[in-house]
């Protein structure tokens, strides 16, 4: 029997080095979100307090941004859910001309930079005549929600064998019963992944959220700008994890559901 080889002290102070880098802006926000003073960040800060939350609380301009996001990453994730499925079930199941190409125009918008793809839908709505409003950022954001969804359904539609589908309709099961007992329950945790992934990152989505929202703000949005122009600072921080929170346990939730598959939930984002 072989022994696991130990890493080096080296690569692990490589690693502790790397995880650090990460996390330690994110434990900072936590930190200043209890800050005593409102103006700067001092390090040490000069004192702790829970008061901000209950500023944050109180400050009626956060509440439509948070309305706004939590509207938009609920619609976006529902159109995902369904024409990604639906995209996921013809290119798996499906062969033809073209198919290779047309799978990588699919993946496409979550490969680009979202400055490239919110300048893009920016032109198309001048264009077509399409007034800024919370459609025009539920379509921004499903360009790479649909992507989410997708990955993740392939995946799994791959993996599952035909031949199900065929012993269920010789057992005179008809399309909508196959589909609710046999199909649905295969892919359930993989599409609960892909949306809980669009939803996150529908929520904190920026970028695309800039072109195509017009004078409307989102959480993001409104943080954003008051990074730019700071009136309370530790209520932006207190915000910060709220959008924190709300964004990581659906992602952790999505890991868990398809570690032990080949699912690639939100690959390339």
């Amino acid at each position: 029997m072989h022994s696991e080889a130990r890493p080096s002290k080296g690569l692990t102070a490589a690693a502790i080095g790397g995880l650090l880098f990460l996390h330690l802006p994110i434990l900072l926000i936590f930190l200043y979100a209890f800050t005593t003073e409102d103006r700067t960040y001092q390090f040490p800060p000069p004192g702790l307090t829970t008061k901000w939350f209950a500023v944050a609380w109180n400050r009626a301009d956060i509440w439509p941004p948070l309305y706004l996001s939590l509207r938009v990453a609920a619609i976006s994730t529902a159109m995902a859910m369904v024409l990604g499925t639906l995209v996921a079930a013809a290119m798996a199941r499906s062969r033809f001309f073209g198919r290779e190409q047309i799978s990588l125009l699919i993946i496409l918008p979550i490969a680009l930079p979202g400055v490239i793809t919110g300048m893009s839908l920016r032109s198309a709505f001048a264009i077509m005549d399409i007034p800024f409003s919370t459609l025009t950022i539920v379509m921004g954001h499903a360009t790479f929600c649909i992507v989410i969804v997708y990955n993740n359904a392939v995946a799994r539609f791959r993996r599952l064998s035909g031949a199900v589908l065929e012993a269920s309709a010789d057992l005179g099961a008809n399309g909508f019963q196959s589909f609710r007992y046999v199909l649905l329950p295969n892919l359930g945790s993989a599409l609960l992944a892909g949306g809980m992934l669009a939803f996150a990152l529908s929520f904190d989505e920026v970028i695309v959220t800039t072109f195509t929202a017009g004078q409307q703000s989102t959480l993001p949005i409104w943080m954003l700008n008051e990074l730019v122009r700071p009136r309370q600072r530790p209520v932006t921080n207190v915000v910060a994890i709220v959008v924190f929170v709300t964004t990581f346990f659906p992602i952790l939730i999505a890991y868990y559901l398809t570690r032990g598959g080949s699912e690639t939930a939100g690959g390339g984002k």
